[in-house]
């Protein structure tokens, strides 16, 4: 299996977030169980539960447990992680709303220990009810349908006989501890419903081994196309043993294109489809080569570039090639990451964006990762409809 990171990156990141978890559990604890009752013994089951979910949570996000992994329970866990996030979200928010009010109001004496309590008791029960309530609409988005997103490119070079091909992308698909066959085959029934030309998957289909996930996502073999479903890795499938998928996919039907090109359709038009391994690899022996991937190829032709990563576009201008779709960003999947992302890439975080000749379409992807909600930024299919440039 292969590491696109130093080995120091992970121990670090479990430091971290096992920090922030552990704060943000303790300010939990305080604003919802300690300020809020007296009781010693619902204290001790209070800390004992949010300190055992969070451990739970950090196992299924960290740890990376196996596919196999109980689904109701890794669901349980993920969906902690996000009421967690919305309820401490919910709690800055009403905390700074009570402290410009105390400033513009200036009461002449403090508040009475009743009236303390009861403060502090409805601004649990008001920050509870409304992170539940943002993450439960987020879970309910996160296993919607997704939508279909419809772009049209003028792709230059693209022979008029091709005028109205059809490319339909999945991405960021995550099949693993919580997504499972269920969510996968109606994503293929989706797809396959748009009756594309051409099937694009790029990258992060897999949060598992082969082992693990071979007979779920074999299914993804059911994928139909007039020129076949194509496919390129994305970091997570690195995570899951790159080497080992690339094989399995193989064998399931699917063309993968590891840093190398092939022309689609046939002498009476056709273009060049150019598949690069997960930008994250550029470093990693037989990893990330868009030059090998161009090698041979007339660079006149009409081209289109399935990259996981937009941050590889910028390669993707240096060769003036026409068109790539990547993922991996997934919009910033939840608020406030989506804010996050939009700082982070930009015009590339989702969507489609231009630079000199080339062009970039960037899917949200149609799974999730980490708590099973989206919130501001919804799954989606992506149609791209060629036009003669």
């Amino acid at each position: 299996m292969h590491s696109l990171s130093p080995a120091w990156i992970r121990p670090l990141f479990f430091l971290l977030f096992s920090g922030l978890l552990a704060s943000v559990s303790v300010y939990l604890y305080r604003r919802l169980i300690r300020d809020v009752t007296g009781h010693t013994v619902l204290r001790v089951v209070g800390a004992g539960l949010v300190v055992g979910l969070s451990l739970g949570a950090l196992m299924l996000r960290v740890l990376r447990p196996r596919a196999t992994f109980s689904q109701s329970f890794a669901v349980g866990l993920a969906l902690w992680m996000g009421m967690l996030l919305y309820t401490v979200l919910s709690l800055w928010v009403l905390e700074l709303v009570k402290v410009a009010r105390a400033r513009v109001a200036k009461p002449e004496t403090p508040p009475s220990p009743e009236r303390r309590l009861f403060l502090s008791r409805a601004l649990a029960a008001s920050s509870v009810a409304a992170g539940g309530s943002l993450a439960s609409f987020g879970v309910y988005r996160a296993y919607s349908p997704p939508s279909v997103t419809e772009f049209t490119v003028k792709l230059p070079g693209l022979p008029r006989t091709l005028e109205g091909y059809s490319i339909v992308q999945l991405s960021d698909v995550h099949i693993g501890p919580v997504l499972r066959q269920a969510f996968l085959d109606d994503l293929v029934e989706r797809a396959n419903a748009l009756k594309p030309d051409l099937l694009a998957v790029t990258g992060d289909l897999v949060d598992g081994s082969v082992e693990d996930l071979g007979d779920i996502v074999g299914r993804i073999g059911r994928l139909k196309a007039r020129h076949g479903t194509y496919f390129v890795s994305g970091n997570h499938d690195w995570y899951a043993g790159w080497d080992e998928w690339s094989q399995a996919l193989g064998a399931m039907g699917l063309t993968v294109l590891r840093n190398r090109w092939l022309t689609i359709g046939d002498a009476g038009g056709s273009f060049d489809l150019i598949g690069v391994d997960d930008y994250g690899s550029r470093h990693v022996a037989q990893g990330y080569e868009l030059s090998a991937a161009l090698a041979g190829r007339d660079p006149g032709r009409a081209s289109v570039v399935l990259s996981h990563q937009p941050g590889s576009f910028d390669d993707t201008v240096k060769e003036k090639l026409g068109l790539q779709l990547s993922g991996h960003t997934h919009g910033g999947q939840t608020f406030p990451a989506t804010g996050i992302s939009s700082l982070i890439w930009g015009p590339r975080s989702a969507g489609y964006s231009r630079e000199g000749d080339s062009q970039l379409v960037v899917s949200r992807g149609c799974g999730f990762v980490g708590p099973p909600m989206r919130l501001g930024s919804p799954p989606e299919l992506v149609k791209v409809i060629l036009t003669a440039g």
